[in-house]
């Protein structure tokens, strides 16, 4: 770190100093400031590579601070400090400008690793790197440092109009990152999203790309395509692992020349949309065993974006937990259950394989059910935690050990039994569409029930 100025704004002098002398053993030239007042005064008054802020000073916040850093010394590198682990700090400083954000107690090793990136980041860069875009938090849940990394891929990616692929298990929650890209991305066009494997192929191509009156049986007129939609915007294609072998060639032409033609048209026709496409599968495993384009796996992730799966940020279930049962009961128009301490910790001990949704549609049959306002661990119905040790032998681990799709369709099923077969009321429910709805009923041989509104 030779010939970098570095400035430590941050009150707890035996900090301060430790960090002082860490990196002056490596070379770097260091100042501190012990306040918001003196910090802008530093910055005024000499050139800094590299900032250290502290959030919390004596005469003010050190996210207020750091515009004005930043407007008096607009190529300053700020690395936030914190001992609070909120996510929605962490986006709010890069929103403002801050380079990271670094989380207390200190790790010396690594702060001059990531110091040590920002650096040879701005050396390559012909500009220095502009102000991030801030993510929303009523979607962005959590504060573990897995959902730290997506807030910051979230902010990088809302910086331009680079295709992102958004990969994760089912469940992750990969629409709402692709949403929070596309509303922080400052893009004037609509939001627009298509489910890849909810349509057959010849349907999906219309669906895409529009279609000309007479194109096919029941094109009684013509119909703009969802790249025609989303011009300007975003083109959220999730599942895209699924799309069939024709339907890839026709969008890597659509992405690479951003020209396309309406199913029966001749006319080329363009868009500017920005793609974000989302898929639980490793593209390019698939590609290498010939199931999807090379060529298109790599255009769709030049920007990748992972959602870690529910079991890697237990920490964050409480506070989704919340969140999630506020937004359920006023949903349904219900009171809002408590869960004891007891059902509280049992959430933290299960694994989750449907992730995130999977916790929600429990929380809903929670919800429907608590008593008295209050939520007990037998409600939740969740495998005890020793019934799914991997390796137990005995029959209860054998029933347990469900399926996805045995899951899924015991959920529906319930579902359907709690509405009376009420399928309007099920798929408010269950957060699905009609259509969807009656597909997977059909699929796992469910009773509907009478109702059919």
């Amino acid at each position: 770190m030779q010939k970098t100025h570095l400035l430590i704004i941050e009150d707890d002098a035996a900090l301060a100093e430790m960090l002082a002398l860490h990196f002056e053993d490596q070379g770097a030239t260091v100042e501190t400031a012990g306040d918001c007042t003196a910090g802008l005064a530093a910055v005024s008054a000499g050139h800094f590579d590299v900032a250290l802020l502290d959030q919390h000073l004596p005469d003010g916040d050190g996210i207020e601070l750091l515009p004005k850093l930043l407007e008096t010394a607009p190529a300053l590198i700020v690395v936030m400090m914190t001992g609070q682990h909120d996510l929605e700090l962490a986006i709010d400083a890069m929103h403002q400008g801050a380079a990271d954000f670094v989380h207390k107690p200190v790790q010396t090793d690594q702060l001059e690793a990531t110091i040590g990136r920002l650096l040879s980041q701005r050396r390559e860069a012909a500009t220095a790197p502009s102000p991030t875009p801030p993510a929303p938090q009523r979607d962005l849940i959590g504060r573990s440092a897995a959902m730290l990394e997506v807030s910051k891929a979230i902010a990088t990616a809302a910086r331009g109009a680079a295709t992102v692929l958004i990969t994760g298990e089912s469940g992750t929650g990969k629409e709402v990152v692709a949403r929070l890209i596309h509303e922080h991305s400052g893009a004037p066009g609509p939001f627009v999203a298509v489910n890849c494997a909810a349509l057959v192929d010849t349907l999906l191509e219309s669906e895409l790309f529009g279609h000309e009156r007479g194109a096919f049986t029941g094109a009684n007129a013509r119909k703009p395509g969802r790249f025609e939609q989303a011009s300007d915007g975003t083109l959220f294609l999730d599942e895209v692992g699924e799309l069939a072998a024709p339907l890839q060639a026709k969008l890597l032409r659509a992405i690479q020349e951003k020209a396309f033609e309406r199913v029966g048209g001749t006319e080329t026709l363009t868009s500017n949309a920005r793609i974000v496409a989302a898929t639980n599968r490793d593209l390019m495993a698939e590609a290498a065993a010939g199931r999807f384009r090379e060529d298109l796996a790599y255009r769709l992730r030049v920007l990748e974006v992972r959602v870690p799966p529910l079991r890697e940020r237990r920490e964050d279930i409480p506070l989704l937990a919340d969140g999630l049962l506020t937004r359920i009961a006023e949903r349904l128009q219900v009171q809002r259950p408590r869960l004891t301490e007891d059902a509280l910790a049992r959430l933290g001990t299960y694994d989750w394989p449907g992730n995130v949704r999977e916790l929600e549609n429990l929380l809903t049959r929670v919800t429907l059910g608590a008593r008295a306002g209050v939520a007990t661990p037998d409600l939740l119905d969740l495998p005890d935690a020793g019934a799914s040790t991997p390796g137990a032998d005995s029959d209860d681990h054998a029933q347990v050990l469900r399926t996805l799709d045995e899951v899924e369709a015991d959920h529906i099923q319930r579902v359907l039994l709690h509405t009376g077969g009420h399928k309007a009321h099920s798929c408010e429910i269950l957060g699905i569409s009609r259509p969807a709805l009656d597909r997977k009923i059909a699929k796992y041989g469910l009773k509907s029930g009478k109702a059919e509104h």
